[in-house]
């Protein structure tokens, strides 16, 4: 079985309190309760003001692979924020952002759109000078 990890994080700032790592192998799902009872730095807290971020197995891999951690959740859009250590300056703090392999996707989107917008002005072009002849 392959388990996912959760988040759990202060609902009033999105600050992660706990991640429970990922699963695999002879294990079971768990549920918030038992998560409270069992993980000590949820123990004290008031279960109503921590929220839980359940993520698929495997689905940040490659930005644990880079380097980063979720650090935080962002409050509107429940998404977790990676903070990555800076190759130049490691001891300097890094604000938390969404995850790279988010950002990476989402700017081959953009490519893919910009390429497909260009392609059909220069169709549009090749028209024009064809009509002009």
């Amino acid at each position: 079985m392959f388990i996912g990890m959760k988040i759990y994080y202060e609902m009033s700032t999105g600050n992660v309190i706990l991640n429970t790592g990922e699963r695999l192998g002879d294990v079971a799902p768990t549920t918030k309760e038992q998560d409270f009872s069992t993980y000590i730095p949820l123990n004290d807290r008031v279960p109503n003001t921590v929220g839980v971020l359940e993520l698929e197995y495997g689905e940040c891999r490659s930005d644990y692979e880079s380097g980063g951690y979720i650090s935080r959740v962002d409050l509107e859009t429940l998404q977790p924020l990676f903070t990555y250590p800076d190759p130049i300056d490691p001891e300097t703090p890094q604000e938390p952002r969404p995850a790279l392999s988010k950002q990476v996707d989402q700017l081959a989107a953009e490519s893919n759109a910009n390429q497909l917008a260009l392609m059909e002005l220069h169709m549009m072009l090749l028209g024009e000078m064809t009509d002009a002849e």
